[in-house]
């Protein structure tokens, strides 16, 4: 089960993302974040299948005019970043 913690300017996600968190999170993706986020936080999410990045990435892009920022990615979920070559997406900063 993955959480959505929102901290000002920053959402931490933490838990774990699969395909089944995001087949129920996809109706409600527009209410996930403030409309205040710049970043999403991911240090604290566990485990994410290709599926949640995919997800993510969406988070980040969705109606607004400057893309959300993807920090500090998990081990885990930097091996599937690199497995599908999305390095352009995510950044290693931790704030």
């Amino acid at each position: 089960m993955v959480e959505f913690v929102q901290q000002g300017e920053q959402c931490l996600v933490k838990g774990r993302l699969t395909q089944t968190d995001v087949s129920s999170l996809w109706t409600q993706k527009d209410a996930l974040l403030g409309p205040q986020t710049r970043e999403l936080e991911l240090s604290a999410l566990e485990y994410s299948d290709s599926a949640g990045i995919a997800f993510l990435i969406n988070l980040s892009r969705q109606g607004r005019t400057q893309h959300l920022r993807l920090m500090a990615p998990s081990p885990q979920l930097k091996k599937l970043i690199a497995l599908y070559n999305l390095a352009a997406f995510f950044s290693e900063e931790a704030n």
